[in-house]
């Protein structure tokens, strides 16, 4: 069973620091993301795929890959 994270909560989840550039439009993009029920979303700088918080919380575990949005990290 995996824990229960408020979806609010779920949102912003990120490690990326507030002064990041284009921070708001990550977090925008990841809650776009989760609202539209998808996995992952696309990084507007780098055109990688990002995993979305829900996405990892549903798989279970931290893979300890540094996740953009791990919510396990979150808990430290």
């Amino acid at each position: 069973m995996t824990e229960q994270i408020p979806k609010e909560k779920l949102y912003t989840i990120s490690r990326l620091n507030k002064n990041y550039p284009n921070y708001d439009k990550i977090i925008r993009l990841h809650k776009e993301a989760i609202e539209q029920h998808n996995d992952i979303y696309i990084d507007p700088e780098t055109g990688f795929a990002v995993l979305t918080a829900e996405f990892l919380l549903k798989r279970g575990y931290c893979c300890g890959s540094g996740c953009r949005h791990c919510p396990y990290n979150e808990k430290i």
